[in-house]
C-alpha cells in the first residue's frame, strides 16, 4: 500500500519539462516570438537562419560515445534543472506543413511616442505661469489618470503640495491653476467628474442654442439626464421634445474619456496577432497555424567548431572538458526543446482543428446562432487531452476567420434546453436577445420581464433573472436607460 501511495504521489508531480511545455502552449504567437528573441539574446549557442546540421550531429554522436577508448564525460553530474529554467531554454526550428505564409508580417508593432502626462506638460510650456503656478500645474498634470481625470479632491492635492513640494497655497489658487490645465488638449482633460468633463468640451464648441441648452442641462439637471427622465427635463427647462433631442445629440458626440483618445498613452497599444487562420477554400474549411511559430534557428558554428576541436584533441584539459560540458548542456536542452516546440504546435493545431470541426456550421456561415453548445471538456475528450491544456489554448489565442479575428474562448458556451428538449447554446440566446433589443421601440424599451416573454414565445423558456444576467453580460443597460425621445 505504501509503495502504491508513493507512486501515485509522484505521478501527480509535474516535471520541469512538463511545466515549461504548459507555459509554451499558453503563449500566443506574439509572446512566443518574444520568448524566442529573448533566448537568442541570452543563449550564445543559438543563431538565427538556416544552416546544415548533419556534420554537427556526427560530431555530437562521436564526442559522447562512451564505448571504446574514448574519454567520456560524466553527465550524471549535470543538473538538468539548471538548464531547463526559464532563462536557459534554447529554441530550435521545427518543421510542419500547417503554417501560413507570414513573410510580410514579421515585425511586431508597438505604441511609440511620449506619455500622456508628458504630452500635457509639453503644452504647459506655452502658458504664462510663474514658478509657483508651474509647480502646481505640473503636480496637477501628474495627478491626471489614464482616462484623463483628476480623481483626488483639491484639499488632498493642497496637502500633498505642502508636504512634498513645500508649496503652501489655498484651494482657490489650485482651482485657478486647474482651469489653465483644463484648457489643454484633448478637450475635457483634468476634469474631476463626468459632468465637468462634458461641460468643458461643450464650452469649447461653437456656441449655438443646442450647445447652450446641453450645458444648461448638465449644470442644472445632470441627475435627470443620466436617468433619462426626459419628461422632467422638458418641464424643468421649458423646452420642446425636439430641442431636448438636439441637446442630447450634442452630448452624445462628446468623449467621456479624453485620456483614452491619446495614441501616445503610457499604456501599450495591444496589437492582436492571430495564432490561426481559417479560410473557406472550394467549399471546405482550411486551417493554418501562424508561420511565426516556426523560426529558423541553428547552433552557432563556433560551438560546433569547439566540439570538433575537443574531439580531435589528443590531450583533453580540464578547461576543455568544462567547456564541452557547458555545450552539451545547451545541446541536450535544445534537443528537448525541439520536441517541446513540435508538441506545442501539434497541440495547438489539433485543438483548433477539433474546435473548427465542432463549430463547422458557424465557420461556414458566420451566423452566431449556429454556434453549438461547447465546453472545454467536449474538446478535451475528443483529442484525449487534459481540460487545462484546452483551456490554455482557448484563453490566450486568436483565430482569423472570414468574419473577423476572434478570441477562441468566445466559441465556448454552456447550453440550455429549448421547448423541443434540444440543447441550444447560450450564445444563440444572447444573439437573439441582442437582436430583439436592437429592434425594440426606443421610446418604449422592453423590460426584462417582457424580454423573457418574447424569448419564451420563440421557444426559449428563460426566467426574467436569467434574461437580466444575459443582458448585463452583453453590456446592455436596463430598459429605463435605453429610452430615447
Amino acid at each position: 500500500m505504501l509503495k502504491q501511495h508513493l507512486q501515485f504521489k509522484l505521478s501527480q508531480k509535474l516535471s520541469p519539462q512538463q511545466i515549461q511545455l504548459m507555459k509554451l502552449i499558453q503563449l500566443p504567437t506574439q509572446a512566443f516570438e518574444q520568448k524566442l528573441k529573448q533566448e537568442l539574446e541570452e543563449n550564445p549557442a543559438l543563431e538565427s537562419g538556416k544552416e546544415e546540421t548533419d556534420a554537427l550531429d556526427d560530431i555530437y554522436d562521436d564526442t559522447y560515445d562512451d564505448s571504446g577508448d574514448n574519454e567520456s564525460i560524466d553527465t550524471e553530474e549535470i543538473n538538468i534543472d539548471d538548464y531547463l529554467s526559464d532563462d536557459e531554454i534554447p529554441d530550435y526550428r521545427t518543421q510542419a506543413n500547417n503554417y501560413s505564409a507570414d513573410d510580410d508580417d514579421k515585425r511586431v508593432p508597438y505604441a511609440a511616442g511620449t506619455s500622456f502626462n508628458q504630452y500635457l506638460i509639453n503644452q504647459l510650456n506655452t502658458a504664462y505661469l510663474d514658478d509657483q503656478e508651474w509647480a502646481i500645474a505640473e503636480f496637477l498634470v501628474g495627478s491626471v489618470d489614464e482616462s484623463g481625470y483628476i480623481r483626488r479632491p483639491l484639499a488632498d492635492i493642497m496637502d500633498d503640495l505642502a508636504f512634498t513640494q513645500n508649496i503652501y497655497v489655498e484651494e482657490e489658487k489650485i482651482e485657478e491653476v486647474l482651469k489653465i490645465v483644463q484648457d489643454l488638449d484633448p478637450p475635457g482633460v483634468a476634469a474631476r467628474s463626468l459632468d465637468e468633463c462634458l461641460i468643458i468640451q461643450l464650452k469649447r464648441k461653437e456656441q449655438k442654442p443646442s450647445v447652450e441648452l446641453a450645458i444648461n442641462i448638465l449644470e442644472k439637471s445632470f441627475d435627470h439626464f443620466t436617468k433619462k427622465h426626459y419628461t422632467k427635463l422638458i418641464q424643468k427647462h421649458h423646452i420642446s421634445e425636439e430641442q431636448l433631442k438636439e441637446a442630447i445629440l450634442e452630448i452624445e458626440k462628446l468623449n467621456p474619456k479624453p485620456g483614452g483618445s491619446y495614441s501616445g498613452n503610457t499604456r501599450m497599444i495591444e496589437h492582436i496577432v492571430p495564432d490561426f487562420s481559417i479560410k473557406i477554400v472550394d467549399g471546405e474549411l482550411e486551417l493554418t497555424l501562424n508561420g511565426r511559430n516556426a523560426p529558423e534557428l541553428h547552433v552557432s558554428k563556433d560551438y560546433s567548431n569547439m566540439l570538433e576541436g575537443y574531439k580531435n584533441a589528443k590531450e583533453k584539459s580540464k578547461s576543455q572538458k568544462d567547456t564541452v560540458m557547458f555545450i552539451k548542456q545547451k545541446l541536450d536542452a535544445a534537443k528537448w526543446f525541439i520536441d517541446a516546440i513540435k508538441q506545442r504546435q501539434q497541440t495547438l493545431f489539433i485543438t483548433m482543428s477539433t474546435i473548427m470541426e465542432y463549430q463547422k456550421e458557424y465557420f461556414m456561415t458566420g451566423d452566431e446562432r449556429k454556434l453549438r453548445p461547447m465546453i472545454l471538456k467536449d474538446i478535451a475528450d475528443k483529442i484525449d487531452m487534459d481540460v487545462s491544456t484546452v483551456s490554455r489554448v482557448a484563453n490566450s489565442k486568436y483565430v482569423d476567420t472570414p468574419y473577423g479575428t476572434k478570441l477562441i474562448k468566445d466559441f465556448f458556451s454552456e447550453s440550455m434546453k429549448n421547448e423541443q428538449g434540444e440543447d441550444v447554446s447560450t450564445k444563440e440566446i444572447k444573439k437573439i436577445l441582442e437582436t430583439v433589443i436592437r429592434d425594440e421601440e426606443k421610446k418604449k424599451p422592453l423590460t426584462d420581464a417582457r424580454l423573457a416573454k418574447i424569448l419564451k414565445e420563440r421557444g426559449y423558456p428563460i426566467a426574467r433573472r436569467t434574461v437580466a444576467k444575459y443582458r448585463e453580460q452583453l453590456g446592455i443597460p436596463v430598459a429605463r436607460l435605453r429610452k430615447e425621445i
